[in-house]
């Protein structure tokens, strides 16, 4: 059951963009107060990820060589990807994605690496940090409810936020089309 309190996200913060060429990744690290082997379960358990993820998937991400069909939250198909890394509770690897759990005190230091395009690298910085926080809350047995796609983007603390990360990593907000006309 969710926490229908109102929920506003804190500052943007914890995020960094790196470029390799032409790819462009997203490093988000975000202290959780949860042991790395509850977050590992929220990170690889399908029931778990469908409460905070932006992806629903099929079976579970904790071993390699796996194959998982991810459907992300909005889009029209799945994909098919293989968990490349699975070190329980210390790293996950997959598609475009890279999970990094150190145990710190009781809590965990969870860092994110995802490839993602430049023109997009603001709102999925947005997007993640409400992830988190949803993550953060669902573990500590007070969720509010997943925030992700369109829904997120409706959401005023997502946009707040992809203003923030979009100054702060030195781009421009992407124009949608009826900004255009």
């Amino acid at each position: 059951m969710a926490n229908h309190e109102p929920y506003s996200p804190g500052p943007a913060n914890g995020a960094q963009i790196r470029k390799d060429g032409e790819k462009w990744t997203l490093v988000l690290v975000r202290e959780l107060r949860h042991p790395p082997e509850k977050v590992w379960q929220a990170l690889t358990a399908p029931e778990h990820l469908m409460e905070w993820a932006p992806f629903v998937a099929d079976a579970n991400l904790g071993t390699a060589g796996t194959k998982v069909n991810l459907t992300w939250v909005g889009a029209p198909t799945s994909h098919e990807i293989t968990v490349v890394r699975a070190d329980a509770p210390k790293l996950l690897e997959y598609q475009d994605t890279r999970w990094e759990l150190e145990a710190q005190g009781g809590g965990t230091r969870l860092t994110l690496w995802h490839s993602i395009d430049r023109r997009f690298i603001s709102m999925g910085a947005a997007g993640w940090h409400i992830a988190f926080d949803v993550l953060d809350r669902l573990l500590s047995g007070d969720p509010i409810g997943r925030i992700v796609g369109v829904d997120a983007m409706k959401f005023a603390g997502w946009q707040r936020l992809n203003a923030e990360y979009a100054q702060q990593f030195g781009i421009e907000l992407p124009k949608w089309p009826s900004q255009n006309a």
